[in-house]
């Protein structure tokens, strides 16, 4: 029987436990993935128990109570607190979603924090983006025209045609769905992923744009696209409720279409 193991320093270990103040009685405890490369340690999961009677409602707030008053050295990623920004995505009790976006009270029992899977972990819940972003830019996420723009206006559409951007500029690009997705796990080096086709849709039903050919010929191909098995893990991760999936059989759909003339 064939038996795998993860490399020895890679292996999660047992960190620090971080006990509540003395008298605190609403004590809820966190469990989160801590590793600094710098160190040469492997991974831990240190543990927090918090007073929630002088903590914020929401999962980012008890990561600000952990870092401004228990352990300065934790890392992570945060900006608007509105679940605008994208920025502190990370995987909360198994599934991706923002930390400023989910109440504590909408978890029983531990709750535990990690960075999102499957990418490179820069520094404990910090994950490395560079490579999605990158497979973001080869979209060209821009309107593209080759018209003249219109002298004395802007590139005007209708209100039917702006409808049809719903569901699709309001996505954060936080990386939950494309990070939830197994065809993205294995073949990410080629597989755009749900967040970036969805976007890569957007600009294909954008009225204004005027390079819609090249577009699909930009995407007809059998891993950028067509990796996409409709598992249906982003739609379920999205944290905006979008649903990338759609988006992604929408674009198979205009390449049939195409063929078809």
């Amino acid at each position: 029987m064939a038996e795998f193991t993860l490399p020895k320093n890679s292996v999660l270990i047992e960190g620090k436990t971080f006990k509540a103040p003395a008298g605190a009685t609403n004590i809820r405890r966190f469990e989160v993935y801590r590793w600094d490369p710098e160190s040469g340690e492997n991974p831990r999961i240190d543990a927090f128990e918090l007073d929630m009677d002088s903590c914020g409602p929401m999962v980012l707030d008890a990561i600000l109570k952990i870092k401004n008053e228990i352990d300065s050295s934790l890392t992570f990623r945060r900006s608007c607190r509105e679940g605008v920004c994208g920025s502190c995505a990370m995987t909360i009790n198994g599934k991706n979603s923002l930390a400023c976006t989910k109440a504590i009270d909408s978890y029983s029992g531990t709750i535990k924090i990690y960075p999102l899977p499957h990418l490179q972990v820069v520094k404990d819940l910090v994950a490395d983006l560079t490579h999605f972003y990158a497979q973001y830019a080869s979209i060209k996420p821009w309107i593209e025209t080759q018209t003249p723009a219109p002298a004395d206006s802007e590139r005007l559409q209708s209100k039917e045609d702006r409808e049809k951007l719903d569901g699709l500029y309001d996505c954060v690009l936080c990386a939950c769905c494309s990070t939830s997705c197994p065809s993205y796990w294995w073949n990410s080096e080629r597989y755009l992923g749900p967040a970036i086709l969805l976007q890569a849709y957007r600009w294909l039903v954008d009225s204004r744009d005027e390079s819609t050919g090249e577009r699909l010929d930009e995407l007809e191909d059998p891993f950028k696209l067509y990796r996409c098995h409709t598992i249906m893990n982003c739609t379920d991760t999205c944290p905006k409720g979008l649903n990338p999936a759609k988006a992604i059989a929408e674009t198979k759909k205009l390449l049939v279409q195409r063929k078809l003339g």
